[in-house]
């Protein structure tokens, strides 16, 4: 940041004759942090027809699109025309250089197919939070509203019923099935993910006041460390219970980085989960559900540990209000995560920029 500050804030001020206002400081800061451009191809010369617009210009322009907060595409490419700062950080020269909405709608499905958002967040948790040791790692989901129509939900046959009492002698009965999170408990990360729900539905959950509120899109889930840095990210059906994703999670973020203590809230309060949580050598931190029970309440030094958990919180609120996550107007699953993931790498280098600063 200092270098940022000493060198290239002032270069690019006397040759736009004018200071940098503070957003274009934070986009320069944070697109410099992220060097997207490094994951994006150019544009290869000597194809026949016209000429692809650069890639790695619409890459930058997506994630001003997120550090600004606009709700829509045309928003960033007004601003593109009616800042030249703004135009000559994301690389464009001239007003005739910014390409149409198609051209934008058309880079972003390409990025979307590629993951880029998940690429680009990789390689910054690999740079910036794998060296160390983390403390703990907060585990929450939040509401992602979408705009498309909400998939008919697909009952599963009831199973045939099975006989009360013991069986006779010689009866051989099938074995009850084998729940989900029985089954991640000996599958990888990306075996157990893939059978998630990533489709559009209805979800259901109770809010701070224990009304129950219902929405129509996705749900984010989300582990996020001490320094309220992203660590790992799965997008999935509104529907599904925050505690089908924990045991995946908890795998895909030990792969990543080395951390302590899993911090959940009742919704994950299983016993695989605390069997797979102590497996990988972490000490879990879970609330208790109490299920119309009486429950133990945690004992001091958990509840202690356990107020941390509020920084998933914080997470999730300054993606929404920050960072676009509030304002998702993209349909599909692929288009939906990618959005989401550009706001969530500016905010993880946003994050690291407070960290220093």
């Amino acid at each position: 940041m200092g270098t940022l500050q000493r060198h290239l804030f002032p270069r690019l001020e006397e040759c736009w004759e004018r200071p940098l206002t503070d957003k274009e400081q934070q986009l320069v800061s944070i697109l410099e942090l992220v060097q997207i451009e490094k994951f994006v191809a150019p544009s290869s010369p000597g194809k026949l027809g016209r000429k692809r617009h650069d890639r790695r210009a619409l890459a930058r322009a997506f994630v001003a699109k997120a550090v600004y907060n606009h709700p829509f595409t045309c928003s960033t490419r007004e601003a593109l025309r009616t800042s030249r700062g703004l135009r000559r950080i994301c690389g464009y020269g001239r007003r005739c250089d910014i390409p149409s909405e198609s051209v934008f709608s058309r880079a972003f499905a390409e990025f979307a197919g590629m993951s880029l958002g998940e690429t680009v967040h990789e390689a910054m948790v690999e740079r910036f939070a794998t060296p160390g040791l983390v403390g703990h790692i907060s585990r929450d989901a939040t509401a992602i509203e979408g705009r498309e129509k909400p998939v008919a939900k697909v009952r599963p046959p009831k199973p045939a019923p099975r006989k009360k009492g013991r069986p006779r002698r010689g009866e051989v009965r099938d074995p009850k099935p084998e729940t989900r999170l029985q089954r991640q408990v000996g599958q990888s990360a990306p075996e157990a993910l893939a059978e998630l729900p990533v489709h559009c539905d209805v979800g259901t959950k109770k809010n701070s006041k224990g009304y129950k509120e219902s929405w129509i899109g996705f749900k984010l889930h989300a582990d996020v460390t001490d320094c309220c840095l992203p660590i790992s990210l799965v997008l999935t059906a509104a529907s599904l219970h925050d505690s089908q994703v924990a045991i995946p999670m908890m795998k895909l973020t030990s792969e990543r980085v080395d951390y302590l203590y899993d911090l959940m809230d009742a919704a994950y309060d299983a016993q695989p989960i605390y069997e797979v949580s102590r497996s990988l050598g972490h000490v879990p931190i879970i609330d208790r559900n109490s299920r119309g029970k009486d429950i133990v309440p945690l004992a001091p030094h958990e509840a202690v540990r356990y107020r941390e958990r509020s920084v998933a919180e914080r997470f999730n609120s300054r993606l929404k209000e920050d960072f676009g996550a509030g304002n998702v107007m993209v349909r599909g699953a692929e288009k939906v995560r990618l959005h989401l993931m550009f706001g969530v790498i500016a905010l993880f280098a946003d994050q690291l920029l407070k960290l220093i600063t």
